[in-house]
Protein backbone atom coordinates (compact mmCIF):
# COMPACT_ATOMS: atom_id res chain seq x y z
CA UNK A 1 0.00 0.00 0.00
CA UNK A 2 1.07 3.23 -0.86
CA UNK A 3 1.73 6.06 1.39
CA UNK A 4 -1.02 8.24 -0.31
CA UNK A 5 -3.26 5.10 0.51
CA UNK A 6 -2.47 5.08 4.32
CA UNK A 7 -3.09 8.88 4.66
CA UNK A 8 -6.41 8.49 3.11
CA UNK A 9 -8.33 6.19 5.17
CA UNK A 10 -11.29 6.83 2.46
CA UNK A 11 -8.78 5.26 -0.48
CA UNK A 12 -7.63 2.78 1.87
CA UNK A 13 -10.98 1.27 2.46
CA UNK A 14 -11.80 1.30 -1.36
CA UNK A 15 -8.70 -0.37 -1.75
CA UNK A 16 -9.72 -3.15 0.91
CA UNK A 17 -12.91 -3.49 -0.53
CA UNK A 18 -11.73 -3.58 -3.80
CA UNK A 19 -9.45 -6.57 -2.86
CA UNK A 20 -11.62 -8.16 -1.32
CA UNK A 21 -14.12 -7.99 -3.78
CA UNK A 22 -11.62 -9.23 -6.18
CA UNK A 23 -10.88 -12.33 -4.24
CA UNK A 24 -14.42 -12.87 -3.85
CA UNK A 25 -14.59 -13.11 -7.55
CA UNK A 26 -11.55 -15.09 -7.38
CA UNK A 27 -13.11 -17.93 -5.31
CA UNK A 28 -16.75 -18.11 -7.15
CA UNK A 29 -14.86 -18.65 -10.44
CA UNK A 30 -12.74 -21.28 -8.69
CA UNK A 31 -16.15 -23.01 -7.35
CA UNK A 32 -18.00 -22.46 -10.67
CA UNK A 33 -15.21 -23.46 -13.20
CA UNK A 34 -13.12 -26.01 -10.49
CA UNK A 35 -10.12 -23.94 -11.63
CA UNK A 36 -10.33 -26.08 -14.94
CA UNK A 37 -8.28 -23.40 -16.59
CA UNK A 38 -5.80 -26.26 -17.62
CA UNK A 39 -7.64 -27.71 -21.16
CA UNK A 40 -6.73 -31.42 -21.54
CA UNK A 41 -4.50 -33.39 -19.37
CA UNK A 42 -0.71 -33.90 -20.68
CA UNK A 43 -0.07 -37.23 -21.96
CA UNK A 44 2.84 -38.52 -23.18
CA UNK A 45 4.47 -36.56 -26.47
CA UNK A 46 4.09 -37.82 -29.69
CA UNK A 47 6.70 -40.11 -30.92
CA UNK A 48 9.17 -38.31 -32.94
CA UNK A 49 11.09 -39.15 -35.97
CA UNK A 50 13.47 -36.19 -36.32
CA UNK A 51 17.00 -37.19 -35.63
CA UNK A 52 18.03 -35.39 -32.92
CA UNK A 53 20.30 -32.55 -34.86
CA UNK A 54 17.63 -32.22 -36.59
CA UNK A 55 15.57 -31.22 -33.47
CA UNK A 56 17.95 -29.18 -31.94
CA UNK A 57 18.53 -26.76 -35.30
CA UNK A 58 14.27 -26.58 -35.87
CA UNK A 59 14.54 -25.46 -32.05
CA UNK A 60 17.67 -23.14 -32.53
CA UNK A 61 14.97 -21.29 -35.39
CA UNK A 62 11.92 -21.46 -33.41
CA UNK A 63 13.59 -19.80 -30.69
CA UNK A 64 14.59 -16.94 -32.89
CA UNK A 65 10.65 -17.06 -34.26
CA UNK A 66 9.52 -16.41 -30.69
CA UNK A 67 12.53 -14.09 -29.96
CA UNK A 68 13.11 -16.27 -26.69
CA UNK A 69 16.54 -14.41 -25.89
CA UNK A 70 14.96 -10.90 -26.26
CA UNK A 71 12.64 -11.21 -22.97
CA UNK A 72 15.01 -13.95 -21.45
CA UNK A 73 18.08 -12.11 -21.23
CA UNK A 74 19.24 -9.17 -19.48
CA UNK A 75 21.66 -6.62 -20.75
CA UNK A 76 25.13 -7.74 -19.97
CA UNK A 77 24.14 -11.18 -19.02
CA UNK A 78 24.41 -14.80 -20.51
CA UNK A 79 21.73 -15.67 -23.51
CA UNK A 80 18.68 -16.82 -22.17
CA UNK A 81 19.58 -16.59 -18.51
CA UNK A 82 16.40 -14.36 -17.73
CA UNK A 83 16.39 -11.71 -15.53
CA UNK A 84 15.18 -8.97 -17.95
CA UNK A 85 12.20 -6.79 -16.49
CA UNK A 86 9.32 -6.01 -18.09
CA UNK A 87 7.69 -3.18 -17.40
CA UNK A 88 3.70 -3.52 -17.26
CA UNK A 89 1.17 -0.97 -16.13
CA UNK A 90 1.02 -3.13 -12.97
CA UNK A 91 4.65 -3.32 -12.20
CA UNK A 92 7.14 -4.88 -13.44
CA UNK A 93 7.73 -8.79 -14.65
CA UNK A 94 11.32 -10.47 -14.52
CA UNK A 95 12.08 -13.18 -17.33
CA UNK A 96 12.83 -16.32 -15.79
CA UNK A 97 16.34 -18.32 -16.30
CA UNK A 98 15.59 -20.53 -19.63
CA UNK A 99 19.04 -22.72 -19.61
CA UNK A 100 19.24 -25.82 -17.93
CA UNK A 101 20.67 -25.17 -14.72
CA UNK A 102 19.30 -27.52 -12.15
CA UNK A 103 18.55 -24.77 -9.50
CA UNK A 104 17.50 -22.27 -11.36
CA UNK A 105 17.08 -22.83 -14.55
CA UNK A 106 14.67 -25.47 -16.45
CA UNK A 107 17.35 -28.05 -15.46
CA UNK A 108 14.55 -29.98 -13.70
CA UNK A 109 11.68 -29.50 -15.90
CA UNK A 110 10.26 -31.97 -18.60
CA UNK A 111 8.94 -31.91 -21.89
CA UNK A 112 5.48 -32.20 -20.49
CA UNK A 113 6.62 -29.37 -18.31
CA UNK A 114 7.36 -27.01 -20.83
CA UNK A 115 4.76 -27.71 -22.69
CA UNK A 116 2.36 -27.29 -20.22
CA UNK A 117 3.82 -23.52 -19.50
CA UNK A 118 3.27 -22.89 -23.69
CA UNK A 119 -0.56 -24.55 -23.93
CA UNK A 120 -1.75 -23.46 -20.44
CA UNK A 121 0.26 -21.14 -18.60
CA UNK A 122 1.16 -23.17 -15.87
CA UNK A 123 4.45 -23.34 -14.18
CA UNK A 124 6.10 -26.77 -13.63
CA UNK A 125 4.62 -26.26 -9.72
CA UNK A 126 1.16 -25.06 -11.09
CA UNK A 127 1.48 -22.22 -10.50
CA UNK A 128 -0.54 -19.56 -12.95
CA UNK A 129 2.18 -17.44 -15.14
CA UNK A 130 1.68 -13.66 -14.87
CA UNK A 131 0.03 -13.00 -19.11
CA UNK A 132 3.75 -11.07 -19.80
CA UNK A 133 4.60 -14.19 -21.10
CA UNK A 134 2.40 -14.63 -23.85
CA UNK A 135 0.82 -18.22 -23.30
CA UNK A 136 -2.35 -16.43 -24.94
CA UNK A 137 -0.33 -16.90 -28.00
CA UNK A 138 2.03 -19.78 -27.63
CA UNK A 139 -0.47 -21.98 -26.36
CA UNK A 140 -1.07 -22.53 -30.45
CA UNK A 141 2.69 -23.82 -30.47
CA UNK A 142 2.31 -27.56 -31.99
CA UNK A 143 3.69 -30.51 -29.29
CA UNK A 144 6.49 -31.15 -32.13
CA UNK A 145 6.79 -27.96 -32.08
CA UNK A 146 7.65 -27.22 -28.19
CA UNK A 147 9.39 -30.40 -27.92
CA UNK A 148 12.28 -28.50 -30.53
CA UNK A 149 12.30 -25.54 -28.36
CA UNK A 150 12.56 -27.57 -25.27
CA UNK A 151 15.30 -29.94 -26.47
CA UNK A 152 17.22 -26.78 -27.84
CA UNK A 153 17.12 -24.90 -24.55
CA UNK A 154 18.37 -28.16 -22.60
CA UNK A 155 21.17 -27.97 -24.90
CA UNK A 156 22.10 -24.36 -23.80
CA UNK A 157 25.41 -24.11 -21.12
CA UNK A 158 23.28 -23.93 -17.46
CA UNK A 159 23.48 -20.71 -16.03
CA UNK A 160 23.06 -20.17 -12.43
CA UNK A 161 20.74 -16.93 -12.23
CA UNK A 162 18.19 -17.08 -9.66
CA UNK A 163 15.03 -15.72 -10.70
CA UNK A 164 14.00 -12.28 -9.56
CA UNK A 165 10.53 -11.83 -7.86
CA UNK A 166 8.07 -9.89 -9.66
CA UNK A 167 7.13 -6.26 -8.36
CA UNK A 168 3.35 -6.16 -9.25
CA UNK A 169 0.92 -4.27 -7.48
CA UNK A 170 -1.43 -5.55 -4.72
CA UNK A 171 -4.19 -7.57 -6.07
CA UNK A 172 -2.10 -7.81 -9.34
CA UNK A 173 0.52 -10.51 -7.47
CA UNK A 174 -1.91 -12.98 -6.46
CA UNK A 175 -2.86 -16.05 -7.90
CA UNK A 176 -6.15 -15.17 -7.30
CA UNK A 177 -6.45 -12.41 -9.20
CA UNK A 178 -4.18 -14.63 -12.12
CA UNK A 179 -7.51 -16.69 -11.57
CA UNK A 180 -10.31 -14.02 -12.27
CA UNK A 181 -7.32 -13.30 -15.32
CA UNK A 182 -7.72 -16.49 -16.98
CA UNK A 183 -11.13 -16.59 -16.28
CA UNK A 184 -12.21 -14.14 -18.12
CA UNK A 185 -9.33 -13.82 -20.86
CA UNK A 186 -7.76 -17.06 -21.66
CA UNK A 187 -8.57 -20.75 -22.50
CA UNK A 188 -5.86 -22.77 -23.77
CA UNK A 189 -6.43 -23.79 -27.63
CA UNK A 190 -4.46 -25.47 -30.43
CA UNK A 191 -4.25 -24.42 -34.21
CA UNK A 192 -7.08 -25.61 -36.45
CA UNK A 193 -5.43 -24.93 -40.34
CA UNK A 194 -8.22 -23.38 -42.20
CA UNK A 195 -9.08 -25.84 -45.13
CA UNK A 196 -10.36 -23.00 -47.16
CA UNK A 197 -6.94 -21.60 -47.05
CA UNK A 198 -3.99 -22.02 -49.09
CA UNK A 199 -1.01 -23.90 -47.04
CA UNK A 200 1.19 -20.79 -47.51
CA UNK A 201 -1.66 -18.78 -45.40
CA UNK A 202 -1.94 -21.66 -42.67
CA UNK A 203 1.60 -21.36 -42.03
CA UNK A 204 1.54 -17.24 -42.25
CA UNK A 205 -1.75 -17.73 -39.29
CA UNK A 206 0.36 -20.50 -37.36
CA UNK A 207 3.59 -18.19 -36.78
CA UNK A 208 1.66 -14.83 -36.50
CA UNK A 209 -0.37 -16.03 -33.95
CA UNK A 210 1.55 -18.31 -32.20
CA UNK A 211 5.23 -18.35 -31.31
CA UNK A 212 5.61 -15.40 -33.18
CA UNK A 213 2.98 -13.46 -30.98
CA UNK A 214 2.35 -10.11 -33.25
CA UNK A 215 -0.78 -9.16 -30.81
CA UNK A 216 1.59 -8.94 -27.78
CA UNK A 217 1.93 -5.71 -29.18
CA UNK A 218 -0.21 -4.93 -32.17
CA UNK A 219 -3.81 -5.87 -30.91
CA UNK A 220 -5.31 -2.99 -28.71
CA UNK A 221 -5.65 -4.23 -24.90
CA UNK A 222 -8.11 -3.31 -22.67
CA UNK A 223 -7.72 -2.10 -18.77
CA UNK A 224 -6.69 -5.49 -17.35
CA UNK A 225 -4.17 -5.74 -20.39
CA UNK A 226 -5.93 -8.22 -22.27
CA UNK A 227 -5.86 -8.14 -26.46
CA UNK A 228 -9.78 -6.85 -27.08
CA UNK A 229 -9.44 -8.58 -30.16
CA UNK A 230 -6.14 -10.74 -31.28
CA UNK A 231 -7.13 -11.65 -34.47
CA UNK A 232 -7.31 -8.47 -36.02
CA UNK A 233 -4.08 -6.97 -35.18
CA UNK A 234 -5.93 -3.49 -35.31
CA UNK A 235 -2.64 -1.94 -33.50
CA UNK A 236 -2.45 0.40 -30.52
CA UNK A 237 -0.22 2.01 -28.30
CA UNK A 238 1.81 -0.23 -26.18
CA UNK A 239 2.03 -0.05 -22.35
CA UNK A 240 4.96 1.32 -20.73
CA UNK A 241 6.58 2.13 -24.02
CA UNK A 242 4.88 5.57 -25.58
CA UNK A 243 5.47 3.89 -28.96
CA UNK A 244 2.34 3.36 -30.75
CA UNK A 245 2.09 -0.50 -32.68
CA UNK A 246 0.47 0.32 -36.04
CA UNK A 247 -2.38 -2.16 -37.70
CA UNK A 248 -0.64 -4.86 -39.73
CA UNK A 249 -3.93 -5.39 -42.53
CA UNK A 250 -3.65 -4.23 -46.26
CA UNK A 251 -3.77 -0.71 -45.36
CA UNK A 252 -0.68 -0.46 -43.48
CA UNK A 253 1.63 -2.78 -46.41
CA UNK A 254 1.16 0.03 -48.88
CA UNK A 255 1.03 -0.72 -52.55
CA UNK A 256 3.91 -2.75 -52.78
CA UNK A 257 1.93 -5.14 -50.45
CA UNK A 258 3.81 -8.03 -49.39
CA UNK A 259 7.06 -7.60 -50.57
CA UNK A 260 6.93 -4.97 -48.38
CA UNK A 261 6.14 -6.90 -45.61
CA UNK A 262 9.00 -9.24 -46.49
CA UNK A 263 11.93 -6.22 -47.00
CA UNK A 264 11.09 -4.80 -43.66
CA UNK A 265 11.49 -7.68 -41.53
CA UNK A 266 13.96 -9.21 -43.40
CA UNK A 267 15.88 -6.33 -43.89
CA UNK A 268 14.59 -3.81 -41.07
CA UNK A 269 14.12 -1.08 -43.95
CA UNK A 270 11.03 -1.15 -46.52
CA UNK A 271 10.46 1.05 -49.60
CA UNK A 272 8.04 2.97 -47.34
CA UNK A 273 10.23 3.55 -44.10
CA UNK A 274 12.16 1.50 -41.05
CA UNK A 275 11.98 -0.59 -38.27
CA UNK A 276 12.15 1.70 -35.22
CA UNK A 277 11.85 1.36 -31.37
CA UNK A 278 11.12 -2.04 -30.29
CA UNK A 279 9.88 -3.84 -33.76
CA UNK A 280 13.86 -2.61 -34.94
CA UNK A 281 14.83 -4.70 -31.70
CA UNK A 282 12.38 -7.71 -33.04
CA UNK A 283 13.84 -7.44 -36.05
CA UNK A 284 17.24 -7.42 -34.92
CA UNK A 285 16.77 -10.62 -32.63
CA UNK A 286 14.18 -12.25 -34.38
CA UNK A 287 12.62 -11.84 -37.99
CA UNK A 288 15.81 -11.03 -39.95
CA UNK A 289 16.75 -14.62 -39.52
CA UNK A 290 13.69 -16.07 -40.60
CA UNK A 291 13.05 -18.41 -43.51
CA UNK A 292 12.09 -16.45 -46.84
CA UNK A 293 9.11 -19.11 -46.85
CA UNK A 294 8.02 -18.25 -43.91
CA UNK A 295 8.21 -14.49 -44.73
CA UNK A 296 6.52 -15.01 -47.28
CA UNK A 297 3.54 -16.71 -45.37
CA UNK A 298 3.42 -14.07 -42.59
CA UNK A 299 2.97 -11.38 -45.64
CA UNK A 300 0.53 -13.53 -46.77
CA UNK A 301 -1.23 -13.77 -44.17
CA UNK A 302 -1.27 -10.02 -42.84
CA UNK A 303 -2.28 -9.28 -46.46
CA UNK A 304 -5.62 -10.98 -45.51
CA UNK A 305 -6.25 -9.73 -42.17
CA UNK A 306 -9.41 -6.66 -42.43
CA UNK A 307 -9.07 -3.29 -43.89
CA UNK A 308 -8.74 -1.12 -41.54
CA UNK A 309 -10.77 2.12 -41.77
CA UNK A 310 -8.77 4.96 -43.41
CA UNK A 311 -8.34 7.81 -40.55
CA UNK A 312 -10.47 10.63 -40.55
CA UNK A 313 -9.76 13.64 -42.43
CA UNK A 314 -9.44 16.59 -41.01
CA UNK A 315 -11.92 19.69 -42.88
CA UNK A 316 -10.28 22.21 -40.24
CA UNK A 317 -7.34 23.80 -41.86
CA UNK A 318 -3.93 23.82 -39.34
CA UNK A 319 -3.05 27.43 -38.10
CA UNK A 320 -1.27 29.23 -41.13
CA UNK A 321 0.59 30.29 -38.75
CA UNK A 322 2.02 27.04 -37.82
CA UNK A 323 2.19 25.42 -41.36
CA UNK A 324 4.39 28.06 -42.58
CA UNK A 325 6.98 27.59 -39.41
CA UNK A 326 6.42 24.06 -39.88
CA UNK A 327 7.49 24.32 -43.77
CA UNK A 328 10.36 26.25 -43.13
CA UNK A 329 11.35 23.90 -39.57
CA UNK A 330 11.01 21.04 -42.46
CA UNK A 331 13.45 22.78 -44.99
CA UNK A 332 16.47 23.60 -42.87
CA UNK A 333 16.14 20.13 -40.91
CA UNK A 334 14.09 17.64 -42.93
CA UNK A 335 14.02 18.31 -46.77
CA UNK A 336 18.03 17.44 -47.50
CA UNK A 337 17.05 13.35 -46.45
CA UNK A 338 13.28 12.91 -47.06
CA UNK A 339 13.13 15.83 -50.37
CA UNK A 340 11.35 18.53 -50.40
CA UNK A 341 8.16 16.88 -51.44
CA UNK A 342 8.31 14.61 -48.91
CA UNK A 343 9.72 12.38 -51.44
CA UNK A 344 12.27 10.56 -49.73
CA UNK A 345 15.92 8.97 -51.51
CA UNK A 346 15.28 5.31 -52.37
CA UNK A 347 17.39 2.98 -50.07
CA UNK A 348 18.49 5.19 -47.51
CA UNK A 349 15.23 8.08 -46.55
CA UNK A 350 11.64 6.38 -46.48
CA UNK A 351 9.21 8.85 -48.00
CA UNK A 352 7.10 11.27 -46.06
CA UNK A 353 4.52 11.73 -48.68
CA UNK A 354 1.96 8.84 -49.10
CA UNK A 355 3.09 7.33 -46.42
CA UNK A 356 0.83 5.40 -43.70
CA UNK A 357 2.71 5.78 -40.80
CA UNK A 358 2.66 9.53 -41.31
CA UNK A 359 -1.37 9.34 -41.30
CA UNK A 360 -1.37 7.25 -38.04
CA UNK A 361 -4.32 8.26 -35.40
CA UNK A 362 -1.29 9.11 -32.76
CA UNK A 363 1.18 10.92 -34.16
CA UNK A 364 3.53 9.30 -30.99
CA UNK A 365 5.80 7.68 -33.10
CA UNK A 366 6.68 10.43 -35.55
CA UNK A 367 7.42 12.70 -31.86
CA UNK A 368 9.78 10.20 -30.63
CA UNK A 369 11.88 9.91 -33.80
CA UNK A 370 12.20 13.69 -33.94
CA UNK A 371 13.08 13.36 -30.18
CA UNK A 372 15.46 10.68 -29.74
CA UNK A 373 16.06 9.97 -33.22
CA UNK A 374 15.33 6.74 -36.18
CA UNK A 375 17.84 4.14 -35.88
CA UNK A 376 16.72 1.44 -38.26
CA UNK A 377 17.98 -2.16 -36.82
CA UNK A 378 21.61 -3.23 -38.36
CA UNK A 379 20.55 -7.09 -40.10
CA UNK A 380 22.86 -8.96 -42.26
CA UNK A 381 20.80 -7.83 -45.05
CA UNK A 382 21.17 -4.08 -44.49
CA UNK A 383 24.30 -4.07 -41.81
CA UNK A 384 25.21 -0.48 -42.39
CA UNK A 385 21.57 1.58 -42.03
CA UNK A 386 21.44 4.89 -42.25
CA UNK A 387 19.56 7.11 -39.32
CA UNK A 388 18.08 9.87 -38.35
CA UNK A 389 19.71 11.80 -35.22
CA UNK A 390 17.56 13.47 -32.55
CA UNK A 391 16.59 17.17 -33.59
CA UNK A 392 16.98 20.04 -31.30
CA UNK A 393 14.15 21.39 -31.36
CA UNK A 394 11.43 23.20 -28.92
CA UNK A 395 8.14 21.49 -28.01
CA UNK A 396 6.46 24.20 -30.29
CA UNK A 397 8.67 23.34 -33.17
CA UNK A 398 8.51 19.68 -32.95
CA UNK A 399 4.21 20.14 -33.56
CA UNK A 400 5.08 22.76 -35.83
CA UNK A 401 6.88 20.48 -38.43
CA UNK A 402 4.98 17.29 -37.71
CA UNK A 403 2.05 19.25 -38.29
CA UNK A 404 3.37 20.46 -41.61
CA UNK A 405 4.30 16.96 -42.45
CA UNK A 406 0.30 15.17 -41.76
CA UNK A 407 -0.98 18.27 -43.33
CA UNK A 408 0.99 18.10 -46.70
CA UNK A 409 1.42 15.94 -49.68
CA UNK A 410 -1.83 14.62 -49.70
CA UNK A 411 -2.12 14.06 -45.98
CA UNK A 412 -4.71 15.55 -43.86
CA UNK A 413 -3.98 14.09 -40.79
CA UNK A 414 -4.77 15.74 -36.93
CA UNK A 415 -2.39 18.59 -36.17
CA UNK A 416 0.05 17.99 -33.27
CA UNK A 417 0.33 20.34 -30.69
CA UNK A 418 2.94 21.29 -27.94
CA UNK A 419 0.87 19.29 -25.33
CA UNK A 420 1.14 15.62 -27.48
CA UNK A 421 4.90 16.58 -27.33
CA UNK A 422 5.59 17.36 -23.99
CA UNK A 423 3.82 14.02 -22.96
CA UNK A 424 6.72 12.38 -24.91
CA UNK A 425 9.68 14.27 -23.58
Amino acid sequence: MSAADRSNPRRRWRTLLASILLIAAALTVAAVRHLNDDGEAIGAPPASTEDPAGQLARGAYLARVGNCAGCHTARGSAPYAGGHGIATPFGTVYAGNLTPDADTGLGRWSADDFWRALHNGRSRDGRRLNPAFPYTEFTLVRRDDADALFAFLRSLPPVVQPNRAHTLRFPFDTQAALAVWRALYFKPARFSPDTTRSDEWNRGAYLVRGLGHCAACHAPRNRLGASRDALDLAGGAMPMQSWYAPALGPAAQGESGPQQVIDLLKTGRSAQGTASGPMAEVVFNSTQHWTLPDLQATAVYLRSLPRQPLPPVHAEPAPAGQMARGEKLYIEHCAQCHGSRGEGAPGAYPPLAGNPAVDLATPVNLILSVLHGGFAPATAANPQPYGMPPQALSDAEVAAVLTFIRRSWGHAAEAVTELDVLRQR
